[in-house]
């Protein structure tokens, strides 16, 4: 496996060919990938879990009804088919994300 840093997936994401996001990894039903939109995020809900954790940079996030602000080193979690995305980010946003579980998502357990 090659190293998952943050530069080696920026060099990928330019061979998308404006597509905001890159498959950097896959294992089992985990996927890992760079999102890094430009301007404005379009992004739909999404039929897996998914974990942001936020690579550079800073705005707001939309997770259903909540809107907060974000920074780089935050992780959020938005539960399968909820509405989410990021708002009023700075150029140099960029995330990682993480897919797992089933389509439809996990079940909520509670949090320590």
């Amino acid at each position: 496996m090659e190293r998952l840093i943050p530069s080696a997936a920026l060099k990928k994401l330019q061979d998308t060919h404006g597509v905001p996001f890159a498959e950097v990894f896959r294992h089992g039903s985990l996927q890992v990938e760079l999102y890094k939109p430009e301007g404005v995020d379009h992004q739909t809900p999404h039929t897996r879990d998914e974990v942001y954790v936020v690579i550079a940079g800073s705005g707001h996030f939309v997770n259903g009804d909540t809107r907060q602000p974000f920074e780089a080193g935050e992780v959020l979690f938005v539960p399968a088919g909820v509405d989410h995305r990021f708002e009023d980010f700075t150029d140099d946003f960029a995330t990682w994300v993480f897919f797992y579980g089933p389509e439809g998502g996990e079940a909520a357990s509670e949090t320590p």
